[in-house]
């Protein structure tokens, strides 16, 4: 009996001097670097309230590895970039279309696109703006996956297909087959998933099924490996780009899954995506080879084939840049590209996104677009499918409210899109949520385009949510229920980690 009593008391001693241990090392080491004060006191709290877990959490989401996994993709691309101009030299530039196709930001007409786009150049310089595009927006899978579907099936030389969420599913299964037809036919298919959010496809085996087909390459994207003693998850790869033999390009924010997709008694997610002929085209076709390049470390000289980047013919109208952003990118690099498109509105701001937790610099913005009498509309989901981050985007409602922002919650289905359109002239689209995680950890797409029958498009895909939205007023707001205003508040704290 007595021996028992002491290994129960040498455990309880021993687990208690551990969780005392790591709860101090995780306090120190989050200490290490200025952050946001709510993130660290978080982490804190979370070290000491769950022993074992709580450090393994902190270990897995809170250490911050963004700086050093930023300055390697950083070395990546420059070393790919070097190694593609020693290859090339005897062949001439291989951005040609940007020579033929640069527009000088200086010498635009429009007041709002040269400001914007002289400082977007400067935290941008990879990526110009480039005439001669030719865009089609388009409404969720129900009009993307046919076209993109069709390009596929038209390849004659390559396609690069990159998603964030690959489903085991439907159409995860047409697409791969898809893809699986081309490559026994010839064409050279890579794609890139992203292991986190394909996590069930990928531990499932889906992928394997199509490992050995002849010019087949599948990769998943992840910078976490246990074996090296990295446990860091955070840095997820949210593009969703298609490029197809180097002339049609698709963007936006359709995953691969059949929920985009409208069936018998289920409507497809709501989002924008867009399918792009012109140069910016091998704007796209830069950015996937970067992230190839990355995770597979092939040869430059089986990357830099001069069929990937045909020559570019003058298609349509529309100006556009790519902004590549993420922890290789400038630091907060897209988050001040939409604080600049909103500070220098004049007119009208049309934002959508499913996951609203700017920061306070973004807040700051749109309240005083709001107090000078720009009409300030944000669009978000009636019911998110992230609870917390959902929460934390209702507790900054009413201080925008209150400065004159109007808010629209769009009833279901679901609304995934991502969009920003600046008065009548410039729209910013893409991968990137107004939430911490997408503006600076995640590696996203944003493609800014001037064209004004397809912003007046976008405008209009915008304006029939805000039909099927209920608009929040301010006075019925503000009596909401108190346990429903703590629960905001309290998720509101984790807005640096949601």
């Amino acid at each position: 009996m007595e021996e028992t009593s002491f290994d129960l008391t040498f455990w309880v001693v021993f687990s208690t001097a551990l969780h005392i241990v790591a709860f101090i090392g995780v306090t120190f080491h989050a200490l290490q670097r200025r952050r946001n004060a709510s993130a660290t006191i978080l982490w804190i709290f979370v070290a000491w309230s769950f022993p074992v877990f709580g450090p393994m959490l902190y270990l897995a989401f809170g250490v911050d590895r963004v700086a050093v996994k930023g300055l390697e993709r950083r070395t990546t691309n420059q070393s790919m970039m070097a190694r593609r101009d020693e290859r090339l030299v005897n062949n001439g530039p291989l951005d040609a279309w940007r020579v033929d196709y640069r527009v000088a930001s200086a010498e635009l007409k429009n007041p709002l696109s040269r400001k914007l786009n002289l400082s977007i150049d400067a935290l941008n310089p990879d990526h110009p703006l480039l005439s001669s595009n030719e865009i089609t927006p388009l409404v969720s899978g129900d009009a993307a996956y046919p076209l993109m579907l069709q390009a596929i099936r038209s390849a004659e030389h390559h396609i690069h297909l990159q998603s964030f969420i690959f489903h085991r599913d439907e159409v995860g299964r047409k697409f791969l087959d898809a893809l699986k037809d081309k490559a026994e036919e010839g064409v050279k298919v890579r794609l890139l998933f992203d292991r986190f959010g394909s996590t069930r496809a990928y531990l499932t085996g889906m992928f394997r099924q199509y490992k050995n087909i002849p010019n087949l390459e599948i990769i998943g994207w992840t910078q976490a490996n246990p074996l090296k003693a990295q446990f860091q998850i955070n840095l997820r790869n949210h593009r969703k780009n298609l490029v197809v033999d180097g002339r049609v390009g698709f963007f936006g924010g359709v995953n691969i899954a059949s929920e985009n997709t409208t069936s018998k008694g289920r409507e497809a997610i709501r989002d924008y995506h867009f399918m792009v002929e012109g140069p910016l085209v091998h704007e796209l076709q830069l950015s996937f080879l970067s992230d190839w390049y990355f995770m597979s470390r092939q040869p430059i000289e089986t990357l830099f084939d001069a069929d990937l980047f045909p020559p570019v013919l003058s298609v349509g109208k529309a100006r556009a840049r790519v902004l590549d952003s993420g922890p290789a990118s400038p630091p907060g690099m897209v988050a001040e590209a939409f604080f600049n498109a909103i500070i220098m509105a004049s007119e009208q701001i049309l934002l959508v996104t499913p996951y609203f937790v700017p920061t306070s610099d973004l807040v700051k913005a749109l309240r005083s677009a709001a107090r000078r009498d720009v009409d300030v509309r944000i669009i978000v989901p009636k019911h998110n499918n992230h609870k917390y981050a959902g929460m934390a985007s209702k507790a900054l409602y009413e201080e925008l409210l209150e400065a004159g922002a109007r808010i629209f919650q769009r009833e279901p289905p679901f609304i995934h899109a991502k969009a920003m359109v600046i008065d009548d002239s410039v729209a910013l689209v893409g991968t990137a949520n107004i939430d911490v995680r997408s503006l600076e950890l995640n590696y996203e797409t944003t493609v800014l385009f001037e064209d004004e029958a397809n912003v007046g498009k976008l405008k209009q895909m915008i304006r029939e949510d805000i039909d099927q939205s209920v608009e929040l007023d301010l006075n019925a707001w503000l009596r909401r229920p108190r346990a429903q205003k703590l629960g905001e508040n309290l998720a509101a704290l984790m807005a640096p980690v949601l």
